[in-house]
């Protein structure tokens, strides 16, 4: 039955890519690295498209060669994939998520897959449509746990299922980073939120050294930190919403710096940069 099966799923699969890659953007893709030129990374991206598109249909109408034809694309896939992790390990794979995706375990699952569901579609003894009108209970199982294998392997699916059930895990068993007996944000996990917002990088400058002391109040989280400022020392301090987590998508932060001779707050501490010029 899953070889029946396979075409059908097969064909959503490669549909599914084929249509991200004729609509989808083409940046910061592996295959930059060997066209050299973002144009024509776009266009061998939507001629791949095309060709996936044309094999998903070939496969759920059930012509003769598509499983072939499949499996040929999942080998060409595997070598790509190990290509792109070799040359650019940290550009996406363009494969089917619209999120940047690096070249990980699941393409390498993914392309697998295309290959093995080739193989089971040329193998089939019958069209997949016999074979749900014959016994209508098992083939939906088999469909739906075809879903959720795709779904396992496919970044932009992660949404629906990984982060929730990340969420559940943290509100039954804790955050893997709290200390013991902390409550609230772990500490931890405020810094890696300070060091991504735009006032931490406002004053990168300044800063010389690691969390020193970190206390709440007011339902703020203050992060203390040595630095220098127009070569004196100063005390860097940042209070950032305690209950801000990665859910948050602009944490409130503030910044206060303290010259440690005088014991005053700098009126205007952070240096100045100067912006890039524009290409025209």
């Amino acid at each position: 039955m899953l070889a029946d099966l396979a075409p059908l799923l097969l064909g959503g699969l490669l549909g599914w890519a084929g249509t991200h890659k004729l609509t989808g953007p083409a940046e910061n893709v592996a295959l930059t690295e060997l066209l050299h030129d973002a144009r024509w990374t776009r266009w061998a991206l939507r001629a791949l498209g095309a060709v996936e598109v044309v094999v998903a249909a070939g496969l759920v109408l059930g012509l003769p060669g598509a499983g072939y034809a499949a499996a040929a694309l999942g080998v060409g896939f595997v070598g790509y994939l190990a290509w792109a992790r070799a040359v650019a390990p940290e550009a996406g794979c363009g494969c089917t998520s619209a999120r940047h995706e690096p070249v990980t375990a699941r393409a390498f699952g993914r392309a697998g897959l295309v290959v093995a569901g080739g193989l089971a579609a040329s193998a089939a003894d019958r069209s997949w449509w016999a074979a749900v009108a014959d016994r209508p209970g098992p083939a939906v199982a088999a469909l739906l746990l075809g879903v959720v294998a795709v779904g396992a392997l496919s970044a932009d699916l992660d949404e629906w299922w990984l982060l929730p059930l990340r969420r559940a895990r943290l509100r039954v068993f804790g955050h893997p980073h709290r200390a013991v007996g902390e409550d609230g944000v772990p500490a931890a996990a405020t810094v890696e939120l300070l060091e991504n917002s735009l006032a931490w990088h406002a004053a990168a400058g300044v800063v010389r050294s690691g969390l020193l002391e970190h206390w709440d109040d007011g339902g703020w989280r203050f992060l203390r930190f040595a630095g220098v400022a127009d070569g004196r020392p100063v005390t860097v301090v940042f209070a950032v919403d305690a209950a801000a987590t990665v859910d948050t998508a602009e944490p409130a932060v503030r910044v206060t710096v303290v010259d440690e001779d005088r014991e005053q707050v700098l009126a205007d501490p952070l240096p100045v940069r100067a912006l890039l010029p524009l290409a025209d």
